[in-house]
């Protein structure tokens, strides 16, 4: 170490400078980790002095073949940098020369920079390259860069070998986010669920046509957690995706037709009521749509024409009747209520039907504005005492608030009946649920019900019910989800589970099979269905 004169190097190095001689002043600098600290700080500085020309390879090249020499002296990387500042229409030259072996840093100056027309620099440099390393910083730097040009070399990179090119490549394009860069990536989906929720994520970000067309149909997928997320994300936008999802209305499709009244109604974009009012105006066959779509009315403020509602009271299925009779209370006027007043006041069957399904639905503003007519309380005392102790104290109270104490006395004092077995339910929906718990407790069961998965995966970790009834489409967890962890807890021979779901979809149902269901039945259901499907199996 004490055999190297510092003055020597240091005038070599000027020298070298003079003379634009790189080779010989690397000579020089290979003998760096020889020289005492304030020797190598000479040196450095006398590097500083030079064109970008000069001293950007030599920092290079130390950097790269002096790794130690650099780490203890950070004024190294430094100096590259600040060269690299300075004078950023060399970037390109630098990524094309030969003369510089790692060209990490300036690759990721040029991404930093957004430098594009460093572009086609590192479009020739990803062609050439062998190390994937190379190329992985190559493709994140064009996405970064977010050039078009870069859009036919990255779609390459979509079709690699290798998956951390493949993720990255959808990344880059995503930063690209040109209709034809979000058309690439749409070509993509089909193979990779990760990779397609990936994709989806960048098209709720980006939403051009292109990527909400493809959020769109993502809502026909035949994968649960693809449909969740496609839900989630077009509720997210808004109105915004309001006239493809209208779109859709016009299709036979019913497990699309669902999918797109549920966001449809959560979004609660009043130009969505005229379309949803005209499919249920060609009664749909699939009883599960009319659901969906009395569903969404009742999140919907229908300006006009809500008597029209009424019709779904008469519906053969009584999940629609209480899908129905929500919407009318959430749209209540006086001619609604005149009219149904009407079409109680026979108290014929249909009539007391529509009474319970009141009842069940828990409309209260439309309870409180029929309770004055002897003719609906007659028909509705039949039915309240028998209802699930919880609905029994709701309408009591809401009777006692009213000033009908005495009809709420009779609900109160009505008997309990003790020693019921437990039944859980899982859904999303909140009307779902309190359909679950009215005819769990006619069938003579105790409902347990969560509107989160996770919620009754923490209850069975100290609870054990008698069965389990999950729906499929539910965000956070799908019902097949949920079922693979309830299988850590129960084997199923100790714990059936049912799950009743809306999908017609044989991947999902098989899905769903293999994760641990004991049985798959569809909506709607009622009492007699329900019943069929725990007997058997119980049995």
């Amino acid at each position: 170490m004490g055999t190297l004169n510092v003055e020597h190097m240091i005038e070599e190095i000027r020298a070298n400078v003079l003379s634009g001689d790189r080779l010989k002043a690397r000579l020089v600098l290979d003998h760096l980790d020889q020289v005492d600290e304030r020797g190598r700080n000479r040196l450095v500085y006398e590097i500083s002095r030079a064109e970008p020309s000069f001293a950007v390879p030599l920092c290079c090249h130390l950097l790269h073949e002096h790794p130690r020499v650099a780490e203890s002296m950070p004024s190294i990387r430094e100096l590259l940098v600040a060269k690299l500042l300075a004078y950023p229409e060399l970037l390109p030259v630098f990524l094309a020369s030969p003369e510089i072996k790692d060209k990490r840093i300036i690759i990721e100056l040029v991404g930093e920079m957004k430098y594009e027309p460093a572009t086609p620099a590192l479009l020739h440099l990803i062609a050439v390259a062998r190390d994937e390393a190379q190329i992985l910083q190559i493709i994140d730097t064009l996405g970064e860069i977010g050039d078009p040009e870069a859009i036919n070399t990255l779609t390459d990179h979509l079709y690699a070998a290798n998956r951390d090119l493949i993720l990255a490549a959808v990344r880059a394009l995503g930063q690209v986010a040109t209709p034809t860069a979000m058309q690439r990536l749409a070509e993509r989906m089909g193979t990779d669920t990760e990779i397609d929720l990936l994709i989806l994520s960048i098209f709720a970000r980006v939403q051009d046509l292109v990527s909400l067309e493809r959020l769109n149909e993502a809502l026909r997928s035949h994968y649960a957690q693809m449909r969740t997320f496609a839900k989630q994300e077009l509720v997210r936008i808004g109105p915004k995706a309001v006239p493809l999802l209208i779109k859709n209305l016009t299709g036979d499709d019913s497990d699309f037709l669902i999918h797109t009244l549920n966001v449809l109604g959560d979004i609660g974009d009043e130009s969505a009521i005229l379309p949803i009012r005209k499919l249920l105006e060609g009664a749909p066959a699939n009883a599960n749509v009319r659901f969906a779509a009395y569903e969404a009315l009742a999140q919907l403020p229908l300006r006009k024409g809500a008597y029209t509602l009424t019709a779904g009271l008469t519906d053969p299925e009584e999940h629609v009747c209480i899908a129905a009779a929500r919407a009318i209370d959430r749209n209540l006027s006086p001619l609604l209520v005149t009219g149904l007043k009407n079409l109680l006041r026979s108290r014929n069957d249909e009539a007391f039907h529509m009474t319970r399904i009141l009842i069940k639905a828990q409309v209260d503003r439309l309870f409180l504005s029929l309770v004055a007519e002897p003719f609906f309380v007659e028909m509705a005392r039949t039915y309240l005492p028998q209802i699930h102790r919880d609905l029994r104290l709701h309408y009591a109270a809401l009777l006692k608030g009213a000033g009908y104490g005495e009809l709420a006395a009779v609900i109160s004092d009505a008997e309990e009946c003790g020693g019921r077995l437990k039944v859980v339910a899982v859904d999303d929906s909140r009307m779902i649920l309190n359909i679950y718990k009215v005819t769990l407790h006619e069938l003579g069961y105790e409902p347990v019900l969560f509107e989160f998965p996770e919620s009754a995966l923490h209850w069975l970790q100290t609870e054990k019910p008698l069965l389990v009834l999950t729906d499929l489409n539910m965000p956070m967890l799908t019902g097949t989800q949920l079922t693979e962890k309830i299988r850590g807890i129960y084997p199923a021979e100790q714990l059936p589970i049912i799950m009743v779901t809306t999908q017609n979809e044989a991947m999902d149902h098989e899905a769903a099979r293999q994760a641990g269901v004991t049985d798959i039945i569809s909506k709607p259901f009622n009492a007699a269905s329900l019943k069929t499907a725990m007997e058997r199996v119980l049995r």
